[in-house]
């Protein structure tokens, strides 16, 4: 602290005397000259005593003599003394990680404290200590940018577990990661998981092999055998201790490689996919699972249908962006033949020609379980397109039907026409991307005046005419009004019935 000289009273006895001075020059000429006394007025009364004598006679009495004090310190008060409850809460915190104690404090002071813990604490601590959900979600935003905790069921823990490890495993290294990690979490996440979602999976390190010249056979080596073992994660590791696991989505690749790209990096193998069939049929609460974007041909997609054709709960598949022909569409063919409860499959962006698109047709006549069919981005043609369309007239449970861009021309959409007057399920069906011609347009036009389920009908670039797509607008448009009458009509009902 600081201190100020006291402040003199020179200036005021000085100005003092002048006043003296002239109060003396102002008295009457000719007069007796009477000095005039402090605290004495005219009349004889006593007035209020000086300031000036009083300082004079008390210094303490005026202020201005008087040390002032200033804090180095401006926030430096004796007022802030912090509570004892305070300042056992700041125990609690600060000693959190080796002396957790959350159950045992009243709710007022539990919630201090779980706002006032780090988001650092290891996960052997808090996994199953804290459920509070205000922590969980402070925990995801100190690590992520972007937190959409809908995708979730709105639960910030399920979200932390869940990209916690999915990051472990997009960043594990066949042969050179330590388990350590993986393990230390799986026992404290498997309660609080259901889905994964794996963007990308990592090859091992391994220096170049020395190329030798074999005679080797044009015909090719046995699968798992050619060249070096590039396989990627062993999804057992994690699936067996995730019992409540309902959502699996899988690319097998690398993101953000840059520079070094290498086709290597993408690559499914055949160990792979042994592998991952396995976990999948031995995960039994499984309901949907994804493997896109991974190159997976006709041997491997069999394989992995093999495995999974008496899946109990599986609903559904995606398989889009691979490279499965006519052989692999057979085996989905047969997977909807089994007793699978599939109730959506995607086989977008493949090289699906006619007999597989035949062969998945058949199936389709006698499914009764599939609602969602993605097959766009093929090679069907019209033949492929005929054998479908002829299929959905006798199917009674598909409801979306997606065929665009599959060089499907008038003669598919001929049957088509067909389909729409006898199918009363379908609600959707996407035709884009296909030269239908004017004459497909008036066929369809037809059969849509007789129709009155089908709400949605894309036919953008499909030379269809534009008389032919107003009128199927205008079909479309009355259908959808009609179906937004029934619910109403069922809500009510229902209200009713209540």
């Amino acid at each position: 602290m600081t201190t100020e000289p006291p402040i003199t009273d020179q200036g005021s006895v000085h100005s003092g005397g002048k006043e003296d001075v002239n109060m003396n020059n102002n008295a009457k000429p000719g007069g007796d000259k009477q000095p005039i006394r402090a605290g004495v007025r005219s009349g004889g009364r006593k007035s209020l005593p000086s300031p000036i004598t009083s300082a004079r006679s008390n210094p303490a009495a005026d202020n201005r003599n008087m040390r002032r004090i200033i804090a180095e310190d401006p926030d430096w008060s004796l007022a802030t003394v912090p509570l004892l409850t305070e300042l056992c809460v700041s125990h609690v915190v600060n000693n959190f990680a080796d002396h957790p104690k959350l159950d045992e404090l009243l709710p007022k002071y539990k919630a201090k404290v779980l706002e006032k813990i780090s988001t650092d604490l290891p996960l052997k601590v808090v996994a199953h200590l804290v459920s509070d959900e205000g922590y969980w979600e402070r925990c995801c935003k100190s690590r992520w940018q972007v937190c959409d905790v809908s995708k979730y069921d709105g639960s910030w823990k399920r979200m932390f577990f869940e990209r916690h490890l999915e990051h472990i495993v997009e960043h594990f290294v066949p042969e050179t990661t330590d388990l350590t990690e993986l393990n230390a979490t799986l026992p404290l996440a498997s309660p609080y998981i259901k889905r994964l979602n794996i963007k990308q999976l990592l090859p091992p390190v391994k220096e170049e092999l020395t190329k030798q010249i074999d005679d080797v056979s044009d015909a090719g080596s046995d699968a798992g055998l050619d060249g070096p073992s590039m396989d990627h994660f062993e999804f057992s590791l994690v699936t067996q201790k995730l019992p409540h696991l309902q959502e699996l989505r899988i690319t097998y690749g690398v993101q953000d490689c840059g520079m070094n790209f290498e086709w290597n990096l993408f690559q499914f193998t055949s160990r792979d996919c042994q592998l991952l069939s396995k976990c999948v049929k031995a995960c039994r609460s499984l309901k949907i699972f994804q493997l896109h974007r991974s190159k997976v041909d006709d041997d491997k997609v069999r394989v992995l249908i093999a495995h999974i054709l008496d899946h109990p709960s599986m609903q559904e598949l995606d398989l889009s962006h691979n490279m499965i022909g006519d052989s692999g569409a057979r085996a989905v063919g047969k997977l909807l033949n089994g007793h699978c409860v599939l109730k959506k499959i995607d086989l977008s962006n493949n090289r699906i020609r006619a007999n597989g698109a035949a062969a998945i047709g058949h199936a389709l006549a006698k499914n009764t379980t599939l609602r969602y069919l993605n097959i766009r981005l093929n090679r069907m043609g019209d033949e492929g397109g005929q054998a479908l369309c002829r299929a959905l007239i006798k199917n009674s449970t598909l409801e979306e039907l997606n065929v665009g861009s599959n060089e499907l021309t008038e003669p598919t959409a001929a049957i088509m026409a067909q389909v729409v007057i006898n199918n009363i399920t379908l609600r959707r069906v996407n035709l884009s991307c296909n030269r239908l011609g004017p004459d497909g347009g008036k066929q369809i036009q037809e059969g849509m005046e007789e129709n009155k389920t089908i709400q949605e009908l894309d036919l953008r670039l499909t030379e269809v005419g534009q008389e032919s797509e107003y009128c199927i607008n205008q079909i479309l448009k009355k259908n959808q009004e009609r179906e937004r009458e029934l619910q109403l009509m069922e809500k009510e009902k229902n209200s009713l019935d209540r």
